[in-house]
């Protein structure tokens, strides 16, 4: 069974190839489900590692659907992440009503050969399940990753099972959120070939400051944050 591990930086990057990963998907930010990182961490990480770094490619927090100018970032990004040897890249485009944005999704997967692509966990999202793993073997994607529309993949093992079971041998599913040592063996019971998680530990740092730089909205998936020209304007004006 492969090993893929989510790291978040580059000291979780170099851990993952310590304990024998078979490859890493690089993101930061993991409260919001994942964010693409700085160019600089994903060469730093390329330049060190000698496994497979797969990278995260999503502009910003919140929902799937995306601007034509986010769409364009995403498309720069892949090329980066080509230019410099990375060897996947994990993405993905949705409508707005959650379906499968396959158009989009195969500019992608178009624009990221020879790299392997992997539709990432906005599958957690899409209303139909199956018929969406349909659409995205038809469009070339060579994994899915999943937690089978749950909160943890654990508990949406069945979905699982049964994605498993309509995608072979096109198409890889790979289960990934709140997998740990204690359910682990499920998954490969269960005949999956490759496992994603992140293996996290929390280790304080500093004492909670004065002052948070944390804001408990900008949390919210369903809102997306942007800078307001009226509201701008407004503050330039009475400058």
């Amino acid at each position: 069974m492969k090993i893929e591990i989510c790291a978040n930086s580059y000291q979780s990057a170099v851990n993952a190839e310590k304990a024998g990963a078979d490859r890493i998907e690089l993101c930061v930010e993991l409260a919001v489900g994942g964010i693409t990182p700085s160019h600089g961490l994903i060469e730093k990480v390329v330049q060190k590692l000698s496994i497979p770094v797969f990278v995260l490619i999503r502009p910003r927090s919140g929902n799937f659907t995306y601007t034509s100018d986010e769409f364009d970032v995403m498309k720069k990004d892949i090329e980066f992440c080509k230019s410099i040897g990375c060897k996947g890249i994990v993405s993905g485009v949705l409508k707005n009503d959650n379906t499968i944005d396959s158009i989009r999704t195969q500019e992608l997967i178009t624009l990221s050969k020879p790299l392997s692509f992997t539709f990432h966990r906005a599958f957690d999202w899409v209303p139909e399940p199956l018929e969406s793993l349909k659409q995205l073997i038809a469009i070339g994607v060579e994994r899915i990753l999943t937690s089978g529309q749950e909160a943890s993949a654990i508990e949406g093992i069945e979905l699982l099972k049964n994605a498993l079971q309509l995608s072979k041998p096109n198409l890889i599913i790979m289960p990934g959120s709140g997998i740990n040592v204690e359910n682990v063996l499920t998954f490969k019971e269960a005949g999956f070939e490759e496992i994603h998680f992140s293996a996290t530990s929390l280790e304080q740092v500093m004492q909670h400051p004065k002052v948070t730089m944390n804001s408990i909205r900008f949390f919210d998936e369903t809102v997306v944050a942007t800078s307001d020209y009226d509201k701008m304007i407004r503050i330039k004006n009475l400058l």
